[in-house]
C-alpha cells in the first residue's frame, strides 16, 4: 500500500509565503513523478507543478516564478515553496505521484487528501 501524506496549509495574506510537502510511504520501488494540483471552488483541478524522474520540472504559467518545487529523492518527498501568494491562488493542494511499487512493473497515481491554501485580500 501506498500513502501520500500532505501538510502546510494554511490561511495567509496576499504577498505572503507558505510551504506545503508531501511524503509517499508504503511498498514504494521508484517514483516516476510527483507534484500538485490545486482546486478552487467551481473550478477543475489543475496541475501546478510536477517534477519527473527524468529530472525536468514544470509550472504552470499561473505559478511560474512564484512558486518551485523540490524534492527529496532519499525521503519520497516533494516541497513547494509558494511566495507573493494571491486571493487566485486560495484551493485545496493535492499532491499527486506515479509510482512503481515493489513487486510491478507497471505504475499508477496516487493521490493525497488535499490541504487548504486560502490567501486574504
Amino acid at each position: 500500500q501506498v500513502q501520500l501524506v500532505e501538510s502546510g496549509g494554511g490561511l495567509v495574506q496576499a504577498g505572503g509565503s507558505l510551504r506545503l510537502s508531501c511524503a509517499a510511504s508504503g511498498s514504494i520501488r521508484s517514483i516516476d513523478a510527483m507534484g500538485w494540483y490545486r482546486q478552487a471552488p467551481g473550478n477543475q483541478r489543475e496541475l501546478i507543478a510536477v517534477a519527473t524522474s527524468g529530472g525536468t520540472t514544470n509550472y504552470a504559467d499561473s505559478v511560474k516564478g512564484r512558486f518551485t518545487l523540490a524534492n527529496d529523492n532519499a525521503k519520497n518527498t516533494v516541497y513547494l515553496q509558494m511566495n507573493t501568494l494571491k486571493p487566485e491562488d486560495t484551493a485545496v493542494y493535492y499532491c499527486y505521484a506515479t509510482i512503481f511499487r515493489q513487486g510491478s512493473w507497471s505504475s499508477r497515481g496516487y493521490w493525497g487528501q488535499g490541504t487548504q491554501v486560502t490567501v486574504s485580500s
